[in-house]
Parts: structure tokens; C-alpha cells; sequence
């Protein structure tokens, strides 16, 4: 469900909370970003300090939102407030579809957080940005991701390299 509090656009989940990211964001980005996991299959964003959490915030998901009316979300627990990962729309020049993207903090796998947020931002997509297909882009490495999408409806398409001297990564394509 699409919300609006104080100007922010939200969307909520039975548990979750998802909203844009904000400078106050900068000590989880860095916790998140700089995560084993995260960097094994997303890869190294050199965030090393607050100020390199907020400069990743305003060149990515903020400057997203400003210019395509999306980007990488803020995923919270709703009762609690507690940040647990995040999720949302990317739009690549490499992908003709916007594709969806998430991380999670280890404590929070295994919880369905990852499907339950990955479902509010396709129904947005759908409901909100009449969108009639969305990508994603997943690390051959990655087969919790690889069966989350799978479940969640999404078809594989091909293998690609995003950048030169890169493993090649699977593309999946959901229609909504």
C-alpha cells in the first residue's frame, strides 16, 4: 500500500515499511553496504566512512528518485522502526527495463522480508508507475536470490556482463 507521510512517498507491507532514503541513513548504508555478503554479490562500493555513506545515498538512490520517481528504498520493520535492508527500482542504461534491487542484513534472511518488500515494489511499479515489466539482475553465486525471484515469478532470460573483465551475471524478466 502507497502512502504519503510528511511529502515522502511510503510503501507498506504487513511488517514493512518501505520509504527513500534520507541523509540520517548514512551509519545503516554503511553497516549494509559494507557487509561480506553484500559485497561477494553486489559488489564493493567503497563506502568507508559516514560521509562516503551520504555521498552514496545522494549519487544513487536520491538522485534516482529525483530523476526516474524511483530508487533503492529504506526497508524497516514497521513496528519497530529497526532498518533491515534495502529495496526498490534501478534504472541502468545497460537494461532496457527498470530492474529491482535489494539487500538485506544477514539477521534479517530467512524472515520472507526479502519477498515481501521485492512484491510492495513490483505492485508500485505496476499500480503507481505503469510499468509492464521489470528486471532483475542476479549474481550466478546467489541462489537464495535466484530462488526468490523464481518464486516470485520471474522468468530467467540470458546471461550478461555488465562491465568488461566481470563475471557474467543471470537476467531475469518478470511481466506484471
Amino acid at each position: 500500500m502507497l502512502t504519503e507521510q510528511h511529502g515522502v512517498a511510503t510503501l507498506a507491507t504487513e511488517r514493512l515499511t518501505l520509504r527513500p532514503l534520507t541523509f540520517e541513513d548514512d551509519a545503516f548504508i554503511l553497516e549494509l553496504v559494507n557487509e561480506p555478503s553484500f559485497i561477494e554479490h553486489i559488489g564493493d562500493k567503497r563506502v568507508r566512512t559516514l560521509e562516503d555513506a551520504r555521498a552514496y545515498i545522494k549519487s544513487g538512490p536520491l538522485a534516482s528518485h529525483s530523476m526516474h520517481g524511483f530508487g533503492l528504498d529504506r526497508v524497516e520493520i514497521s513496528s519497530t522502526g529497526q532498518p533491515i535492508g534495502m529495496c526498490g527500482l534501478l534504472k541502468r542504461d545497460i537494461l532496457s527495463d527498470p530492474d529491482v534491487g535489494y539487500a538485506f542484513l544477514p539477521e534479517f534472511w530467512s524472515h520472507g522480508y526479502a519477498s515481501e518488500a521485492v512484491r510492495a515494489v513490483l505492485d508500485d511499479a505496476r499500480q503507481r508507475l505503469l510499468f509492464d515489466r521489470i528486471a532483475a539482475v542476479v549474481s550466478n553465486e546467489n541462489p537464495a536470490s535466484i530462488r526468490l525471484l523464481e518464486r516470485m515469478g520471474f522468468r530467467f532470460q540470458r546471461m550478461f556482463v555488465f562491465h568488461e573483465g566481470e563475471p557474467a551475471v543471470r537476467l531475469y524478466r518478470i511481466d506484471l
